[in-house]
């Protein structure tokens, strides 16, 4: 991924761009984790368990070369590697956030849609 790809500014072209940079089914979530702090490979691994060694390290790679991310290799045996928000990805925090607050609402109002749902195919299923 081009780290300044260019635009056809059209009235959509700042949504596409920040899509661009932190969309993706992964990297909002390991944003989101590294808005608490410093966190290792593993650690990011431990949190985010349905993702793939192979993409964690592609979709970090990404937001490294997008400068949201800062990746520090330590000269250790074994190797140590933590990865932090650079004051860039810093700047997001309102915009996962925002996620965050919607998705909690989106999952709360969706709930009970679910559970109506499933009474209703009970119902159906008991005649």
């Amino acid at each position: 991924m081009a780290r300044h790809k260019t635009y056809d500014c059209s009235s959509g072209c700042p949504v596409s761009a920040t899509l661009d940079v932190i969309g993706g089914k992964w990297k909002g979530l390991i944003l989101y984790h590294l808005l608490e702090g410093t966190l290792r490979f593993g650690e990011l691994r431990k949190r985010i368990p349905d993702v793939t060694q192979r993409m964690l390290t592609q979709h970090l790679r990404e937001l490294e070369e997008s400068g949201l991310v800062h990746r520090q290799v330590y000269a250790e045996v074994p190797p140590r590697v933590e990865y932090s928000l650079t004051p860039q990805g810093q700047t997001l925090r309102g915009v996962i956030a925002a996620l965050k607050s919607w998705g909690e609402t989106y999952l709360g109002r969706k709930a009970p849609e679910q559970a109506a749902s499933k009474r209703r195919l009970a119902a159906v299923a008991g005649r």
